[in-house]
C-alpha cells in the first residue's frame, strides 16, 4: 500500500445515521469513481437501514460501499438472506492503494449474520482476489408474475459462514425491486 494504513479508518453507519454533509461526500466519491451522474440519486434508492462502509484517510472520505438486504434463491432451495453490495467506490486519487480491498474485507467481516453476499460488477479480478466467485449459471429476477431471465453475467457471490452448498452453474434468482433486477 502506498499510504500509512494506520490513517485509514473504515467505519459503518446506517443510511438513517448519515447526515447531509456525509451524504454529499458519499455521492461525490461515487460519482468521481464511476463517472455516473445518477449517483446523485443514490440515497433515494436506499432504505433507512442500509449499511454504509465509509473509508476515511484522516478526515477525507476516500472509499464507500453500501449493503442492503435482498433475497437470493439457488435453484429450488430456500430463500437466502443476502447482503447485496452496491456503490463500491474509491476516489480515483486514491485507487491502487488498497482502500477498496480494505472496505470489502471490512464488509465481509460485518455481514456474517447474512446467508450470502452478492454484487454485480465488470471488475471480476478485484473481487476474486478477495474471495468472491463469479456466478456461471443462469440468472433471473423473481416477481409476482414469475421468473424474468436476465442476461447479466457480472453477478458474483461471497460465501459466508451460513452459506449453504451452492452449484455456481445452477440457477440463481433475486427478488426484483422497483428500480431494477440485479
Amino acid at each position: 500500500m502506498g499510504h500509512d494504513t494506520h490513517s485509514l479508518v473504515v467505519s459503518t453507519r446506517r443510511t438513517s445515521e448519515v447526515d447531509d454533509r456525509e451524504r454529499e461526500e458519499v455521492i461525490g466519491v461515487c460519482r468521481e469513481a464511476h463517472q455516473e451522474p445518477d449517483f446523485e440519486n443514490l440515497f433515494s434508492y436506499l432504505p433507512p437501514d442500509a449499511l454504509h462502509l465509509l473509508a476515511h484517510l484522516d478526515d477525507e472520505l476516500v472509499g464507500h460501499a453500501v449493503v442492503t438486504t435482498r433475497w437470493l434463491q439457488h435453484d429450488e432451495g430456500p430463500l437466502l438472506r443476502t447482503a447485496y453490495v452496491d456503490a463500491v467506490s474509491t476516489s480515483p486519487r486514491h485507487q491502487g492503494l488498497g482502500i477498496g480491498s480494505a472496505v470489502m474485507r471490512h464488509l465481509a467481516a460485518v455481514v456474517t449474520e447474512y446467508d450470502i453476499a452478492c454484487l454485480e460488477t465488470e471488475v471480476f479480478a478485484f473481487y476474486e482476489r478477495l474471495g468472491w466467485e463469479r456466478w456461471r449459471g443462469s440468472l433471473a429476477g423473481r416477481s409476482e408474475e414469475g421468473l424474468i431471465p436476465t442476461p447479466d453475467d457480472g453477478v458474483m457471490i461471497l460465501r459466508l459462514p451460513r452459506t449453504p452448498n451452492l452449484d455456481l452453474n445452477g440457477l440463481l434468482t433475486v427478488d426484483r425491486t422497483p428500480a431494477r433486477i440485479w
